[in-house]
């Protein structure tokens, strides 16, 4: 490990030792000596805040000491203009109190367990660069499913040198967790671990005897000495369309499980409250014997990161966001809006049920939940089938892992149908085109 310099690092660093458990120990290099710099510009401006003359931070005031901003950019928005000053690089402190209210709102399994309070990051991408940052090393191993979002690529593998220890996502109509224990128990203390529900591109979510048996063999490795970082991208957390399904994130069932066992929890806005252009995510953290002074050692170095980073998250954005949670009318809205991605669910289920002969086209992977759902041609090559679809039938498909994957969420229910039948078009005229 490099020397540390900084002694506000190493002050964080004594206090992540002091606990019965193993959060520093799975930090990076980089995780360990990064730190927030509470002695800094953002310190003393803190210090400062109240005084009846800041010359402190680099905002601009009107005489009256309200925020210099354009008002043909603030008759815009019906918010404050607080909203365009600068955030902590924590986040707004109301914003975090209520995500973290979310969580066990929508978590109930997590009822009495202490957990972190979010730290605000630049949206699901930002939550999963900042991980890296705190916790992969060059040439570490991140143990995840074979069908995975293709960014993680670019933020592991070529941000952070990792190496990707890939298993099959299915095992006939179920997740595999075989193949998952089989890359948790492999050689090595140190097992980093990426699970993502419902899990991009596949749509599928772990049903409630998989995630226990997930949580299970998570467990088990940190009682046999393993020390396990588990990242759980949550991006599209809520949306699960079957009964059976795990409801909840994994969280609740691995924040308070093992000492050896460090969770971090990283969600949003984003696809929860469709609102894909604000750029707000959420880091938070759960390890069994964890205290006060601990978590806020893990926040500080997230926060840390952020500054070092981004600096810090839209203000506009988090207080939107704070408004909205605030209304009346945001669960009734949610649930609408939950309910239109489900019934285009529902009709795919249906139209696959109608239309048997499809089997001659296309096997529809695993899917319950989420935005997604993938077909695995047969007889076709995807990436053929990918561009058969936009050359001939006007259709939009994405391919990754030899699969074609279908957004459900961007197509309207009267469209479904049509987009199967082109699809099954498309892969019989290559078929038949390769003779």
């Amino acid at each position: 490990m490099s020397e540390i310099t900084s002694p506000l690092a190493e002050a964080l660093n004594k206090d992540l030792k002091e606990h019965d458990n193993c959060a520093f120990d799975l930090l990076s290099e980089k995780g360990r000596q990064i730190f927030f710099p509470s002695k800094g510009i953002l310190g003393q401006s803190a210090e400062a805040k109240g005084s009846k003359i800041n010359a402190t931070i680099g905002t601009a005031f009107e005489e009256d000491g309200s925020p210099l901003c354009l008002e043909c950019i603030e008759e815009l928005l019906n918010i404050h203009s607080d909203s365009f000053l600068y955030t902590p690089s924590y986040g707004l402190p109301k914003l975090r109190e209520t995500w973290k209210e979310l969580i066990y709102r929508k978590n109930p399994g997590l009822a009495g367990v202490p957990i972190s309070l979010p730290v605000v990051v630049g949206a699901l991408t930002h939550a999963l660069s900042v991980s890296g940052y705190l916790f992969v090393n060059e040439g570490d191993e991140i143990i995840l499913p074979d069908l995975n979002w293709d960014n993680y690529e670019l933020l592991f593998k070529y941000a952070f040198g990792a190496k990707f220890a890939a298993y099959k996502t299915f095992d006939g109509n179920g997740y595999n967790i075989l193949g998952l224990r089989e890359k948790l128990f492999s050689k090595g203390e140190k097992k980093i671990v990426l699970l993502n529900f419902p899990n991009n591109p596949t749509g599928y979510t772990a049903t409630e005897k998989e995630a226990g048996q997930i949580s299970a063999a998570l467990v088990e490795a940190a009682e046999k000495g393993k020390k396990v970082v588990v990242l759980l991208d949550d991006a599209y957390f809520g949306l699960v369309y079957e009964k059976g399904v795990y409801t909840e994130s994994l969280f609740s069932k691995l924040a308070n499980a093992h000492r050896n066992l460090l969770v971090v929890k990283l969600d949003g806005p984003t696809k929860e409250d469709y609102v894909w252009s604000f750029r707000i995510g959420f880091m938070t953290f759960g390890i069994k014997n964890a205290t006060e002074k601990q978590y806020k050692a893990l926040e500080a170095k997230a926060a840390g990161t952020v500054r070092g980073n981004v600096s810090n998250c839209s203000g506009i954005a988090q207080s939107i966001l704070l408004k909205g949670y605030q209304n009346p009318n945001y669960e009734k809205q949610k649930n609408e809006k939950f309910m239109c991605l489900k019934n285009r669910y529902e009709k795919i289920k249906e139209i696959l049920s109608a239309h048997p002969g499809y089997a001659e086209s296309f096997i529809p992977m695993p899917f319950n939940s989420g935005y997604f759902m993938c077909v695995k041609p047969v007889g076709a090559d995807a990436e053929a089938v990918r561009k058969e679809l936009i050359a001939s039938h006007s259709t939009g498909v994405i391919v990754l892992s030899g699969l074609v994957r279908l957004a459900f969420s961007a197509v309207s229910t009267d469209k479904l149908g049509q987009m199967f039948t082109n699809l099954d078009t498309a892969i019989r005229s290559i078929k038949a085109k390769n003779g």
